[in-house]
């Protein structure tokens, strides 16, 4: 099945769609891990920042794509943590994800966020400009490969905290 190339519309979650995402993000990985996570930083007050979890719709409206950035800290500073990004299957590689991850880009910009950390494929994330967290002196707090822990400093001119991440609890390291 295949989708014509189109502008995606983002918006972030509301209430009415938690369901949905804990459907869309079961669907895309092999285990409910990732789901169970989604709802877990929703339940985390610290963890939870109201408009940071963007659902790309189709053009019925049907959220279709998810992404989520949550509250984490890099040597008791705040940063950024994107993950999980999840989309259905049968709209994979169709822009719906890179969709929802540029508005919640620009989403927290416009909070005053600015260190953005994921632990993602190095094929994928350097098109929203992010480059191995180690070049901003950021590290996991577990074994990674360099290339594999990204970062992305959403304005510049601001200094970023360096050290090691800490996540919040719902992603158990």
């Amino acid at each position: 099945m295949s989708h014509p190339a189109h502008h995606w519309s983002t918006r972030p979650e509301t209430s009415a769609d938690t369901a949905r995402i804990h459907a869309i993000v079961s669907a895309a990985f092999p285990t409910p891990a990732e789901a169970d996570l989604v709802d877990a930083l929703r339940a985390d007050t610290d963890a939870w920042i109201e408009g940071l979890s963007i659902v790309t719709e189709d053009t019925d409206g049907t959220p279709v794509g998810h992404a989520l950035f949550t509250r984490c800290h890099v040597d008791g500073a705040p940063a950024l943590a994107l993950a999980p990004c999840a989309v259905l299957p049968s709209h994979q590689r169709t822009g719906a994800g890179s969709a929802a991850i540029r508005a919640g880009l620009r989403a927290a910009r416009d909070l005053g966020e600015n260190l953005v950390l994921v632990l993602g494929h190095a094929d994928y994330y350097p098109r929203f400009g992010f480059t191995p967290a180690s070049g901003h002196g950021v590290r996991a707090p577990f074994e990674v490969p360099d290339e594999a822990m990204m970062a992305l400093s959403l304005d510049p001119s601001r200094a970023t905290p360096r050290g090691t991440i800490r996540y919040p609890d719902a992603f158990g390291v």
